[in-house]
């Protein structure tokens, strides 16, 4: 198990990286975290749904993502609560007070998932969350040394020295653990390191003197983690637009709940597109097309929309000819109403949209999840991926649909073209899409650019980087002797 010495130390690539090197020795490899806090989902392919992390480090292990590699997902809805998804589906909305009450309940179903995933393995590389320090929480953890200590299973500590005090992150996680939990703990991987590596010779023997733990490795900084999709919205903070001055550009309003922003990591790719992530406080700039991403809190992020005056700036951008697409909240945002008569976001209530499409959304209890693939309507263009969102939407604009899956419509266009709508994440993977989808806007979209074996070239260059600099036997040695 990969625990951190807090949140974005990395573990989550380098489980990727491990996964992939573990395959190529010819390795059964099956990745695990038993709890996750991310808007960043995928769908599987029986209808549930998982951290996007964990979907890309089954993709690294060479198999199907499974519920039960994530059996507890936490989806941040407000400052205080989250919506809790147990083996795929939602369980409940809980506070954060009610869900550490609620933790103990859920470890007999997280080992559960565990022994299933371990049962068809050779191996398990398991991912803590967060920081196994965190000792206020620790009564009833299923995220760090609670569940390796139920679960029996031997720990690496990863350090992050880009962000600093490397030595007191990893020193100072050792002092705060119980003895048992320290006996736990076979070795230390110091993550995103950046120049000379022979410079912290002194810092790992420091480490090794306090804590008595051999260094299994210092990872350099990987570079191309850019191109592999993010666990959360911490990332986020770091997305900058590139400076590609007189190219298509495209804005996205950066909503407090953003869902699912691996929607953008194609569009990001494309060498002649510029997509800004705009920060609150800004306005929208002047741009080719806005793109209003998913959401975990529709009602709540319309608001705030609101509140920062993206609406004036995106009405203003369709009188001069701008182009729009909403993507599954956001294009529930684009309609006349949002209606949530049951309070399934928190309070019952309801607003006006921003009229852009004929089109209103009543939001239910019953979630859809599902991979699709169908064709874009206008372009005839093949397209692929899944839906997942909660209500119903229709309305007049739905006769004017944007995609066509299978036996069914989705989405919704505007009469001039313009404006647009649809339910399904992921659309931008499809290459030849993507292609049309951006010449149709007058933007230029590289012809060699294939999305996925893009993924696939950094997951290979990702177990090279792990295997260059990490003790890779040494690891496993470690989980052999559990």
């Amino acid at each position: 198990m990969l625990q951190g010495t807090g949140s974005d130390v990395g573990k989550s690539l380098l489980t990727a990286g491990l996964a992939r090197a573990f395959l190529r020795r010819g390795l059964g490899v099956r990745p695990f975290k038993p709890q996750n806090m991310s808007n960043n989902a995928a769908v599987t392919a029986d209808g549930g749904e998982i951290g996007r992390a964990q979907a890309l480090q089954a993709r690294a292990s060479g198999v199907a993502p499974s519920v039960h590699m994530n059996p507890v997902l936490l989806k941040p809805q407000s400052e205080r609560g989250a919506q809790v998804v147990v083996a795929g589906r939602i369980l409940r909305t809980a506070s954060a007070r009610d869900y550490q009450a609620l933790r103990a309940e859920l470890l007999p179903r997280v080992l559960q998932s565990f022994e299933l995933i371990a049962a068809d393995a050779d191996l398990v590389l398991v991912e803590g969350a967060g920081s196994p320090a965190e000792v206020n929480l620790r009564a009833g953890d299923i995220a760090n040394m609670g569940f390796a200590e139920a679960a029996d299973v031997p720990v690496v500590l990863v350090g992050d020295i880009e962000r600093g005090g490397v030595l007191a992150q990893i020193c100072g996680t050792h002092l705060l653990l119980s003895p048992a939990e320290r006996q736990r703990l076979k070795g230390v991987i110091v993550n995103k390191f950046r120049g000379d590596v022979s410079l912290f010779a002194g810092g790992i023997e420091t480490i090794r003197t306090a804590t008595g733990l051999g260094c299994l490795g210092v990872v350099p900084w990987f570079e191309r983690a850019r191109e592999l999709p993010a666990e959360d919205a911490l990332a986020l903070e770091r997305m900058t637009p590139p400076a590609r001055a007189g190219r298509f550009r495209i804005a996205v309003p950066r909503l407090p709940r953003i869902a699912n922003f691996d929607d953008l990591d194609p569009l990001r790719a494309e060498p002649n597109v510029a997509v800004e992530l705009v920060q609150p406080g800004r306005p929208l700039p002047l741009c080719d097309l806005i793109l209003l991403p998913g959401s975990k809190a529709t009602l709540g992020d319309l608001a705030t929309l609101r509140a920062e005056g993206w609406d004036i700036d995106i009405l203003a951008h369709v009188r001069r000819g701008g182009a729009v697409l909403g993507l599954c909240a956001g294009y529930q945002m684009l309609g006349r109403r949002i209606a949530d008569p049951a309070g399934i976001e928190g309070i019952a209530g309801e607003a006006k949209g921003l009229g852009l499409l004929e089109v209103d959304t009543v939001l239910t209890a019953e979630k859809t999840l599902q991979q699709v693939a169908g064709v874009e309507l206008r372009s005839d263009a093949a397209i692929a991926g899944y839906e997942m969102h909660i209500g119903r939407t229709d309305g007049s604009g739905a006769a004017r649909p944007m995609l066509r899956l299978g036996s069914r419509l989705d989405g919704a266009v505007s009469a001039d073209g313009r404006v647009m709508g649809c339910h399904v994440h992921g659309l931008f993977a499809s290459d030849g899409f993507r292609r049309v989808f951006l010449e149709r806007l007058g933007g230029t979209a590289d012809a060699a650019l294939a999305h996925e074996a893009r993924v696939e070239s950094a997951l290979e260059a990702l177990a090279d980087h792990c295997e260059a600099h990490l003790d890779v036997p040494a690891l496993l040695e470690i989980a052999r002797a559990r």
